[in-house]
């Protein structure tokens, strides 16, 4: 009988670069991005070096939604806990697409110190909504199909559970839907252009 030695991942001291990664990654400080591999920048049609020292709100559909998700992120992002949301992004030729955008802090203080982030595209449609919805109601919505619960939410936004109640309330009137999995249910078929 013969003996394989199967050394322990750690004692073959693999060391992988960002840019040999799979997957479309990014490290940011201040959201700033730093450096991203070649499947970041490809999935918004940029090089990775024309998004070098480069600010987020390039990537987003508008200001107050890089405004608004780094209000969410700063109160929900502390050090070393990976936290996600799903959320719209634009690309280079201005299209817009969904992602699943996970990140993890490395500065316990300040969550936007150094951080890095992975950005997975979903197979979402993108429609404009007949309806209007405010960019609040928007990013409930999105949260509510996430699966988080109303006090959850709440605790995300800083905002209190009976204001969470009521947006939701109001959106649900507005979309013609009576109760959250149905209001999920139109989430993942029409979404919205701008949550």
């Amino acid at each position: 009988m013969t003996s394989v030695d199967h050394a322990s991942p750690s004692a073959l001291n693999l060391q992988f670069s960002l840019a040999e990664m799979p997957v479309p990654l990014v490290i940011a400080e201040h959201r700033i991005i730093k450096e991203c591999n070649g499947e970041f920048a490809a999935q918004f049609g940029y090089s990775p070096d024309e998004l070098a020292n480069t600010s987020f709100h390039l990537l987003y559909p508008n200001f107050n939604d890089f405004v608004r998700t780094g209000e969410m992120w700063k109160s929900n992002f502390a050090g070393g806990v990976t936290y996600y949301d799903e959320r719209i992004m634009r690309r280079a030729d201005n299209s817009e697409f969904w992602c699943k955008v996970r990140g993890r802090s490395m500065s316990e203080g300040d969550p936007f110190a150094r951080a890095i982030y992975c950005f997975e595209p979903l197979n979402r449609p993108l429609r404009a909504s007949a309806e209007v919805l405010t960019d609040r109601q928007k990013q409930i919505i999105a949260l509510v199909a996430q699966g988080k619960t109303n006090q959850s939410i709440a605790k995300e936004l800083g905002l209190s559970k009976r204001t969470i109640e009521a947006h939701r309330a109001r959106t649900m009137k507005a979309i013609g839907v009576k109760n959250s999995a149905e209001l999920i249910a139109w989430f993942s078929n029409h979404g919205t252009s701008n949550v």
